[in-house]
C-alpha cells in the first residue's frame, strides 16, 4: 500500500541495544503518515522485515498499534496496514500566564478531549498553585468520563510559560513572571499530580503544537513566531524543538531593537512594539478580559484608527525579524502562530508583504516563506499537552537519524 505517494520517516538502526529508538521510529512514521504496512515502515526506515514484524508485535500488545483489514495491491499478497490506536496514551497540558491558566488534555493524535481554564489570583504562585491544580484535576475527571482508561495511560505533564528562564527581573515587571520562574514549580506540580512534568516556554509549545497538528506537522525545518502577550520563537531544527541550554532558545522578544527614527540609547525589547501587550496598551484593552480577543477581532474589522499605527511599529520590527532567523537558520517555512485572533494575524502578514530579500526567496520553493498557522488562545496548552507525547514517543538520538523521503513507487 501507499505505493503512489512518498513515505516521510526517519532512518532507525539495526545495531544491537537499539529497539526503544526503533519503536519510536515507527510511532513517528505511523503518525507523520497514517497508516502503513510492514513492508513500507521497513521500507521508510531503513530496518529489516524481521525488527519491524517484532516491533508491530510489541506495540500492538501494548495497546500502542492497530492492524486494519487486509487490502491487495496489484497481483502480490495482501498487506495489513497498521495504525496508531488514539486511546494508546494520553498528556495533560498546563498553561501559566500572567492573567489565565489553561489545561488540556489530548490522546496520542493529538485530538483534544478536555479542556478548562481560569483566571489566575492575585499573589502570584503563592495563591495560584492551588488554582492550578484544581483545574488538572478538573481535566483529568473530564478526561476519565470519556476515556475511563486515560489514568492508566497518561503519560505526563506539560507545563509552558512565558519566558525567559533564569535571568534576574524586576518582581514588578509586567513583562516578566520572575516570582513563578522562582517558584518551585515543577516539583510541586509533580507532588500534586503524581505525574511526570516538564517546563517549556510558551513559544516553544506553540512550536509543538504546530508540529504535532498544525502547518509544521511533517515539517523537518520550520521557526513558529509566536505572538502572544509577548513575542517569542520556537525553533524547529532537524525535525526536532531546540531549546537552547537554559530553555530560552527563540526569545526573539528579548532583542533590543530600535524603532524607526529613535536615538541609539533608546533600544528597547522588540516585544514593546510587536505584541498584544503593546496592542492592548495602544487599545486600552484589559489583557485579563475573557472577551479580549473578540475586542481585537472588532477593532480590526471596525478599522479602529489606531491600529495602523501599531501596525506599521510591528510590522517594521517582524519583518527584519523574518529576515533575520531565515539567515541565521535556513529553514522551510515560517510561521506566524499563538495568541493572537486569525483576522489580526492575516492583517500581520499580508502587511508584511513583500518580504525583505533573503537566502529564502529561493525559486524551487515548496512551501511560503511566511504563513498562518495556529491563532488560538488555546495553541499553547495544546503545545503543552504534546510535548510529554513527544518525550515519550518521539526519536530523540539525532545522531543515528538521518530524515528520509522514501518514494513507494
Amino acid at each position: 500500500m501507499n505505493d503512489l505517494r512518498p513515505i516521510r520517516a526517519k532512518s532507525g538502526t539495526n545495531q544491537e541495544g537499539t529497539s526503544a529508538h526503533n519503536r519510536r521510529v515507527m510511532i513517528d512514521a505511523l503518525r507523520l503518515n497514517g497508516q502503513l504496512s510492514r513492508a513500507d515502515l521497513a521500507r521508510a526506515t531503513a530496518l529489516t522485515k524481521q525488527t519491524v514484524s517484532n516491533i508491530i508485535e510489541d506495540l500492538e500488545c501494548d495497546g500502542l498499534v492497530q492492524s486494519l483489514t487486509a487490502v491487495r495491491n496489484g497481483r502480490g499478497q495482501p498487506s495489513t496496514p497498521y495504525r496508531l490506536v488514539a486511546e494508546g496514551a494520553f498528556a495533560i497540558g498546563l498553561q501559566i500566564d500572567r492573567h489565565v491558566t489553561r489545561t488540556i488534555a489530548v490522546d496520542l493524535e493529538g485530538t483534544v478531549l478536555a479542556r478548562a481554564e481560569a483566571n489566575l489570583p492575585a499573589g502570584g504562585p503563592a495563591t495560584g498553585v492551588k488554582t492550578i491544580l484544581d483545574l488538572i484535576e478538573k481535566t483529568r475527571r473530564d478526561l476519565a468520563s470519556i476515556a475511563p482508561q486515560s489514568e492508566q495511560r497518561l503519560v505526563g505533564l506539560g507545563a509552558a510559560m512565558p519566558g525567559p528562564f533564569g535571568v534576574e527581573a524586576d518582581g514588578d515587571d509586567p513583562w516578566m513572571m520572575a516570582a513563578w520562574q522562582n517558584y518551585p514549580l515543577l516539583e510541586t506540580l509533580a507532588a500534586g499530580t503524581g505525574l511526570d512534568v516538564a517546563l517549556q516556554n510558551d513559544s516553544a509549545a506553540a512550536a509543538t503544537a504546530e508540529r504535532l497538528v498544525g502547518a509544521a506537522h511533517g515539517v523537518d525545518h520550520a521557526i513558529c513566531i509566536y505572538l502572544g502577550y509577548g513575542l517569542g520563537a520556537g525553533l524547529i531544527l532537524n525535525g526536532e524543538l531546540y531549546r537552547g541550554a537554559n530553555g530560552n532558545g527563540g526569545e526573539i522578544g528579548m532583542i533590543l531593537s530600535r524603532p524607526r527614527g529613535a536615538a541609539e540609547h533608546e533600544r528597547t525589547p522588540l516585544e514593546y512594539r510587536a505584541s498584544i501587550a503593546s496592542l492592548c496598551k495602544l487599545l486600552e484593552f484589559d489583557p485579563a478580559d475573557p472577551e479580549l480577543y473578540a475586542r481585537i477581532d472588532a477593532a480590526v474589522a471596525g478599522g479602529d484608527i489606531r491600529l495602523p499605527g501599531w501596525l506599521d511599529a510591528a510590522v517594521y520590527e517582524l519583518r527584519a525579524a523574518v529576515q533575520a532567523l531565515e539567515t541565521i537558520f535556513d529553514p522551510q517555512t515560517v510561521i506566524l502562530c499563538g495568541g493572537l485572533p486569525p483576522s489580526l494575524a492575516q492583517l500581520i502578514t499580508n502587511a508584511m508583504q513583500p518580504l525583505l530579500p533573503s537566502l529564502a526567496d529561493r525559486r524551487d520553493r515548496r512551501l511560503p516563506r511566511l504563513q498562518v498557522g495556529f491563532t488560538d488562545p488555546w495553541a499553547v496548552a495544546i503545545g503543552a499537552a504534546a510535548e510529554p507525547i513527544s518525550r515519550t514517543f518521539d526519536p530523540r538520538f539525532s545522531a543515528i537519524l538521518k530524515t528520509r523521503t522514501v518514494d513507494a513507487s
